[in-house]
């Protein structure tokens, strides 16, 4: 079973509190969650594997430690989880980005892909799934799909919300995918909405209706 890590550290939740508040505006809102995604990146990639090496200070030569292993790949669901790519990239700016479209088939309820685009070596790539809002599971679920039908090995999960249905989903479904959140909440609503949630990501952050 995939574990569930929520990121309680005062900075994030103090940010998240702000995210949640309908009054925040699209410039705010958008660079909260910048600057979260920036403070959760941090956390996400505390177990990265380091290795020893030789350089030289101005002073002396001395043994140092750099971050050894697979190199990252960022993987937004869109289109909110573009809200989140920047404020990881100012962390990891080396690592490549993909993209993985989904929307709700109107009549079946459930996520048809729409749009897939990866780097060449995703299998070799340790991936990180970016949606803001894990709601039903249901997106997440195909995304995480998705990438490993295309080869991809290593993956983890990064929400801002989470509704416990959406997590039971996803570690059914993906038991080797670890979900990484700041927040989860009660439940979902007849309509789909995380409650009390922020309400749709994507609107709040490209200002759409």
């Amino acid at each position: 079973m995939s574990r569930v890590y929520v990121l309680d550290h005062p900075l994030i939740q103090h940010k998240v509190t702000f995210i949640r508040d309908k009054n925040t505006g699209t410039k705010e809102f958008r660079e909260l969650v910048d600057e979260v995604a920036t403070l959760m990146a941090y956390e996400i990639t505390r177990d990265m594997p380091l290795e020893e090496t030789t350089i030289e200070t101005p002073v002396a030569t001395c043994k140092a430690r750099v971050i050894a292993g697979k190199k990252v790949g960022l993987i937004p669901i869109l289109r909110a989880g573009l809200g989140m790519v920047d404020g990881i990239l100012q962390l990891i700016p080396a690592a490549k980005v993909g993209h993985v479209g989904l929307y709700r088939d109107p009549d079946t309820l459930q996520p048809v892909e729409y749009y897939v685009k990866l780097p060449t070596d995703i299998a070799e790539r340790e991936l990180i799934v970016i949606d803001p809002m894990l709601a039903t599971g249901g997106s997440a679920a195909a995304a995480i799909d998705a990438l490993k039908k295309r080869g991809a090995k290593s993956m983890k999960l990064m929400c801002l919300i989470a509704a416990p249905e959406g997590i039971k989903l996803v570690q059914d479904e993906h038991p080797d995918v670890d979900i990484y959140v700041a927040a989860i909440d009660e439940y979902l609503n007849d309509h789909g909405y995380i409650i009390p949630g922020l309400g749709d990501a994507g609107d709040r952050l490209f200002g759409t209706k």
